[in-house]
């Protein structure tokens, strides 16, 4: 009976041990699982869709028959192997693809629209290295069948237009499907696809075939609004399209000088609001921006390049929406866009997703956490209310 006692008391302090361990293990365990799975829920959750006119007064299944829920962003940007070390790539990768499948997830868009640089290294890749991010990509970027996906190609897919070669082009179009000039139509909206890299104008063969393709285009199109300053003469033989006036996606923005004028939290720095863009480069050049106005005469451009967000009213009135990055790579605080949009209006929201700076603090502050808790229990560090007691013991004394 004594022994049992005494083996007791030798037990005692290895059960205390591995009680503290599994709390520990617990604790780390509830942290990584919070920072890097719940907090996308707890942060994309409070991102609503904008309301259209109208929609308030349309019963729910009107809604989903007529207003198109469309998710916008650019520049994943997914690192290769040239450029790209494994952990900054696991990271990256890890962040965009837990932050995609819990939009589609929660929000459960009709069409998402990815407005170029997909890929960071598409431009110089093998053939090897191009399947492999192909492959990786299509394991982030998965959806469901309710949900479509449209890829517009950028400067990093295929190289900037000294760099792109019909090889690339056609790569990069056999993968997602994608053709400069080509229209989605969908719930009666028009939107027109554009390779604004092959939009340089010096007619190349690229060049060519991209602006040929857009100029029929733009003729179908203007042909079915009927403008009236467009010719009718042609128009008979030419397929009707929905009267909707179209809606650009392009990865470079339409001319502007800079920055400056750009607002808002997730717009560019202020040293680099005041760097003059470069034409062909930067943005499009003057001249490619006035022929897309003036061909579409469109309602909303939707753009990508610049990695910060920007708003912009063309001619006065054509409104452009710069997206910044999809990537933690490329900011702090990434973001989506959400689009309700009719036939006739539009109306767009931003998505904020967690901002690396917070889930780093809260790492920080749970390592802080952690190392107190461990000093405490192996008793290198008098807790406070020992720390206290002792101090009015010694009062009393005195």
């Amino acid at each position: 009976m004594l022994t049992s006692s005494s083996t007791t008391v030798k037990n005692l302090p290895l059960k205390r041990r591995l009680c503290f361990l599994l709390k520990l293990v617990c604790f780390v365990s509830s942290v990584l699982i919070f920072c890097e799975f719940l907090i996308y829920y707890v942060v994309i959750f409070q991102c609503q869709w904008p309301a259209v006119k109208g929609e308030a007064h349309m019963s729910e299944k009107e809604t989903s028959a007529s207003v198109l829920k469309a998710i916008i962003l650019a520049d994943t940007h997914l690192l290769g192997e040239i450029k790209g070390h494994w952990l900054d790539k696991l990271r990256r990768e890890w962040q965009m693809e837990r932050s995609f499948q819990t939009a589609l997830w929660l929000l459960q868009p009709d069409i998402v629209f990815i407005l170029g640089d997909v890929f960071d290294e598409g431009k110089w890749s093998s053939p090897q290295a191009w399947a492999d991010d192909v492959r990786r990509f299509r394991k982030m970027f998965k959806y469901p069948v309710s949900t479509e996906l449209v890829v517009i190609v950028g400067n990093h897919d295929i190289g900037f237009h000294y760099e792109m070669t019909a090889y690339k082009v056609n790569r990069f179009e056999k993968v997602f499907n994608f053709t400069s000039g080509k229209l989605i139509t969908r719930k009666g909206i028009n939107f027109v696809l554009v390779n604004s890299v092959a939009m340089e104008g010096d007619a190349c063969a690229v060049c060519r075939t991209s602006e040929a393709k857009l100029l029929a285009l733009s003729h179908k199109l203007n042909c079915s609004q009927q403008k009236p300053n467009h010719s009718n003469k042609g128009c008979s033989d030419v397929e009707k399209l929905p009267a909707s006036e179209p809606i650009l996606l392009q990865h470079y923005p339409l001319y502007r000088k800079s920055d400056a004028e750009c607002t808002g939290e997730d717009s560019a720095s202020p040293e680099e609001k005041n760097i003059p863009f470069k034409e062909k480069y930067d943005v499009l050049s003057q001249e490619a921006s006035q022929k897309l106005l003036w061909w579409f005469q469109p309602r909303l451009i939707l753009s990508g390049h610049t990695h910060s967000a920007c708003e912009v009213l063309h001619s006065g009135k054509v409104p452009e929406i710069s997206v910044p990055s999809f990537s933690w790579r490329n900011r702090n605080n990434p973001s989506f866009i959400m689009g309700s949009i009719t036939p006739t209006d539009f109306s767009l929201q931003k998505c904020f997703l967690p901002f690396e700076s917070r889930v780093f603090t809260i790492y920080c502050a749970a390592g802080a956490l952690l190392v107190i808790l461990i000093l405490a229990h192996v008793q290198l560090l008098t807790p406070p209310f020992y720390f206290a007691q002792r101090l009015i013991s010694k009062h009393k004394a005195v």
